[in-house]
């Protein structure tokens, strides 16, 4: 779906121009537009000025994403937008190794200038309505704040891990159960490659590891680009590099993309930032992982975007030589329930009833929701009496199975009318595979 193409929200033009600004789509190909659009969403970040590269790949690479803006003709500079928003539709994995359409949120800024005034309202639920209206049953976004967005509908479904790991102290650990034969690890290898090659030969690798992992998302252009480190801050992508796993074969099956930070005090304790670790087998991952720690002139590695979950923790001598602080990630927001559940596979069969509020009405009713014996499940509104009640959020945080609806119960976040409705919602909804989203967009 080309998301460029689709009408701006009425209700919410409206709404901004009683307070005196301009709802308004960028042409993503106009490059004075862009620069000024830039300028806007990284002051909103605190980032520094984009410089000239940085917004020539923007412009180069995201002629698919929306791009909206709000404007204050009455500024200084109304050139500049007060509020950005970037939206374009992606895959989101669900349990069951499918996908389901989403409509991804991203650049949501709002100029310290215009605070209070109802404009991230106006941005947020006006590309809520047009998404429900071109018929994506799912939104989704990273967030800074975790604070802002349950109440536009989303809820956290997936966990990352910042993970950091004390190299000298962890150690690498072969296998040692007597059920794992000596030489089961594959017969690849690592090398160091340039960026422009995991750019070129790495994508697929992506595609094939996010398929088999509830939450993760499709990239773009300019996210793989940005993933890869082909784009973005030149400064930072000269610290850059690459190491690439092929396997006996020759096949490509994992990278990892990089930095090196030294320690002023002690050069032989320098800190590995990865910017982005991707393996689609086994012996990818624990050939790259066993390579970063055990790098010379190495204390520490470092994963904020980790999974909550990671095998390398099994990997290494002493598992407490790992911190791992878990944290909400990738929020979801579902939109049309019939075809969001109906998306995804399902654990245990049986039905029941769930009523579902949301106070922008995409979600709101009530659903009979029946497991069949082979996973699948077919969803429509019923009039019935409810088993459970919660609210959209709840049901999105809920969708790819990371937390169990017990404990959202005994938060007082759902609501029980039928005994054991709990229970099963519960044993549905499990996933076999731990969500997680492999990056922040």
């Amino acid at each position: 779906m080309d998301s460029t193409q689709l009408p701006l929200d009425a209700t919410s033009s409206d709404a901004l121009a009683a307070e005196g600004l301009r709802l308004g789509l960028v042409d993503g190909t106009n490059r004075d537009a862009m620069a000024a659009w830039d300028e806007a969403d990284y002051r909103g970040f605190h980032d520094r000025r984009p410089d000239a590269e940085t917004i020539d790949d923007h412009v180069r690479h995201t002629a698919q994403r929306r791009i909206v803006g709000v404007w204050d003709d009455a500024i200084p500079e109304p050139d500049v937008p007060v509020a950005t928003v970037s939206t374009w539709v992606g895959e989101l994995t669900v349990p069951g190794r499918a996908t389901v359409d989403s409509w991804a949120v991203s650049s949501v800024t709002v100029a310290p200038t215009h605070r209070r005034r109802g404009v991230a309202r106006a941005l947020l639920e006006g590309e809520l309505r047009t998404a429900a209206s071109a018929g994506v049953p799912m939104a989704s976004l990273t967030v800074s704040e975790a604070t802002i967005y349950e109440r536009y509908g989303f809820g956290p479904a997936t966990q990352t891990a910042d993970l950091v790991i004390d190299t000298k102290r962890a150690g690498w650990a072969r296998a040692t159960s007597d059920a794992v034969p000596t030489g089961a690890r594959g017969d690849g290898r690592v090398a160091f490659v340039s960026l422009e090659t995991i750019r070129d030969t790495c994508r697929d690798i992506v595609d094939r590891a996010r398929l088999a992992t509830p939450g993760d998302f499709t990239t773009d252009d300019f996210l793989w680009g940005r993933l890869a480190g082909v784009l973005g801050d030149r400064d930072k992508k000269r610290s850059l590099r690459a190491v690439r796993y092929d396997d006996g074969d020759g096949t490509p099956q994992g990278f990892v993309v990089y930095s090196l930070k030294a320690d002023p005090a002690d050069f032989s304790k320098h800190t590995v930032d990865i910017r982005y670790l991707r393996a689609a087998t086994d012996d990818a991952y624990a050939a790259i992982w066993r390579f970063l720690i055990e790098l010379d002139l190495v204390g520490t590695v470092k994963n904020e975007v980790a999974a909550a979950d990671e095998p390398v923790l099994w990997m290494i001598r002493d598992q407490r030589a790992a911190t791992v602080v878990l944290r909400d990630h990738h929020w979801l927001r579902i939109l049309d329930v019939p075809a969001a559940l109906r998306a995804r596979t399902y654990g245990r069969p049986g039905w029941l009833t769930v009523r579902i509020h949301d106070r922008l009405g995409f979600a709101a009713g009530t659903y009979r929701i029946d497991v069949r014996a082979d996973g699948s499940a077919e969803v429509e509104k019923t009039d019935a009496a409810p088993d459970l009640a919660m609210d959209v959020s709840t049901l999105s945080a809920l969708y790819l199975g990371a937390w169990r609806t017990s404990t959202l119960a005994r938060a007082g976040r759902i609501a029980e009318f039928t005994a054991g409705a709990t229970a099963r919602l519960d044993a549905a909804f499990r996933s076999d595979e731990a969500p997680t989203l492999s990056f922040w967009y």
